[in-house]
């Protein structure tokens, strides 16, 4: 029996065994890559420098021209035509004069300071869902709603809430309000104060930004008479712009700089959340609550030239778009009534990410020919050219942004807008670092989180001297604002104070990536 089962198996046919598999060599891939990224760096570079290079020649030519001349020569051809000289002399005194004081004032961002709430306003993720059922007030569908939001949001456990929405039931007095407000406000104010040495008087410029609590007094007037600011202030209180409204207010003051020499404008950028949170279960609005935390961040701006040596950026330009004149623009955030029981709230659209791509992109199209390199603006006319003259079907290039800047700060409204940028201006998760982490730690704090932004890149220690910053602020109406900056010195962190300095070194943390809720 033995012997048949060995025979058997001898006789069995041996099938051919597959051959392992080669592992793909990816050289050859690598060294394209590096010469296609070589090529692109060295058009640039030419492309950059093009004006340089033929000028070079003429200079040249001039150069050795003059050689010829001896000084005697030189200077029979100086008396001979004296009048002449004189002329050219006198205009180009005048011309550069009048170009010296027709210029626009630049304006530099001496330092700013961001809010950081105590301990005892930090509210966890499982604190926030244990409020939220402690209320009474929302059903089942809405607390798991908020639940999934939460997890999904990409915040930590460490994000803070006014002291009114932590107690059961929920305090939204106007006395609680104002106690939250002026609690951010000073505590940004003061720090700022203390780290410029600027007296409150020398003030000769305040913008406040609020979007939604706009009591009277108003917030700017509470902050004249808290810090005794000199009556002839140029005081401005800004409410109801959105998130995008910070800035606004340093466009604003931008603008009055230029007609005010040597002044100081403070701007405060924050909002509250105490008197505008939403007890209802309209899903729309319940997004808000789940993704607005408190904080403030102050900055104080000036146009005295001997200011420069001590400021840390200057401001080169700003860009501000409005889509408002577009109902659906309009429309996608928006404070109103729900349908069910009359309780006011900030709705938002299911159509908001795409509006804000439709407004970064109106916002980017005039901000790109002011900052990119000319080679960049030049592939994209190009193909612009080709695609609408030519009728070629080729996808539409998107200029790389980061020749332009070296850091992005871009509005930590909510874990999928940031998802769209990164995406669409192709952009690096260590650019988008300051935003996710933002986002992760303080939460949404609105008009302030810029801010909170470009602290974290100075704790790095990541802000170098003529390093480019990108702001980008979203918000209500529908807006989308841009700010550039441009840093005057080397930011050392070891000298800095700022609301993430005893905490760097935990972060970079991993945030999960997840799909977006649909609600």
């Amino acid at each position: 029996m033995a012997d048949e089962k060995k025979q058997n198996l001898e006789n069995k046919p041996v099938l051919p065994q597959p051959l392992p598999e080669r592992k793909k060599n990816t050289l050859p891939n690598f060294f394209l890559s590096l010469k296609l990224k070589c090529v692109k760096l060295g058009y640039h570079y030419l492309v950059s420098n093009a004006m340089y290079l033929m000028l070079m020649p003429v200079l040249c030519a001039i150069f050795a021209h003059l050689s010829t001349f001896t000084v005697d020569e030189l200077w029979n051809q100086f008396k001979f035509n004296f009048v002449t000289v004189v002329l050219s002399s006198t205009s180009i005194v005048f011309t550069a004069t009048l170009y010296f004081m027709s210029r626009p004032r630049k304006v530099y961002l001496v330092d700013f300071s961001c809010y950081k709430p105590g301990p005892a306003h930090i509210t966890s993720r499982e604190l926030f869902m244990q409020l939220s059922a402690a209320s009474e007030i929302f059903t089942e569908q809405s607390l798991a709603f908020q639940k999934k939001i939460l997890e999904k949001s990409g915040y930590g456990e460490m994000t803070y809430a006014p002291k009114g929405l932590m107690r059961v039931p929920p305090d939204q007095s106007m006395a609680e309000s104002w106690r939250e407000s002026e609690m951010v406000m000073f505590g940004a104010i003061d720090d700022l104060l203390a780290k410029t040495r600027v007296k409150p008087r020398d003030i000769g410029i305040l913008v406040v930004n609020s979007s939604l609590f706009n009591p009277t007094p108003s917030l700017s007037a509470r902050v004249v008479n808290h810090y005794k600011l000199r009556g002839n202030i140029l005081s401005y209180n800004l409410g109801g712009m959105g998130c995008s409204a910070g800035l606004i207010s340093i466009d604003l003051a931008k603008d009055l700089l230029q007609v005010h020499p040597n002044s100081y404008a403070l701007v405060v950028s924050t909002e509250n959340i105490s008197r505008n949170w939403y007890f209802g279960n309209d899903r729309s609005m319940l997004v808000t609550n789940c993704l607005f935390r408190m904080g403030a961040a102050a900055a104080l701006l000036s146009n005295r030239t001997f200011d420069r040596r001590r400021s840390k950026y200057q401001l080169i330009r700003t860009v501000r778009t409005h889509k408002g004149a577009d109902d659906k623009s309009f429309n996608c955030v928006l404070q109103r009534e729900d349908l069910d029981t009359q309780r006011v709230g900030v709705s938002l659209s299911k159509d908001l990410m795409a509006i804000a791509g439709e407004a970064l992109k109106t916002n980017i199209t005039t901000l790109g020919p002011l900052v990119l390199p000319v080679s960049e603006q030049l592939l994209f006319f190009v193909t612009l050219v080709a695609k609408k003259i030519f009728k070629m079907k080729i996808k539409p290039y998107i200029p790389d942004f980061k020749l332009a800047f070296e850091h992005f700060c871009i509005h930590a409204g909510g874990r999928g807008v940031l998802d769209e940028l990164e995406k669409n201006l192709e952009l690096t998760e260590w650019h988008m670092e300051p935003s996710r982490m933002t986002l992760y730690r303080f939460g949404n704090t609105s008009s302030s989180s810029l801010w909170y932004e470009l602290a974290y890149s100075e704790a790095k220690g990541r802000i170098k001297k003529g390093d480019r910053i990108w702001q980008i602020g979203f918000g209500s109406g529908f807006k989308c604002n841009s700010a550039v900056w441009r840093a005057i010195r080397a930011i050392d962190p070891a000298k800095e104070k700022n609301p993430w300095m005893d905490e760097i070194d935990d972060f970079p943390v991993r945030v999960p990536r997840v799909a977006p809720l649909v609600y």
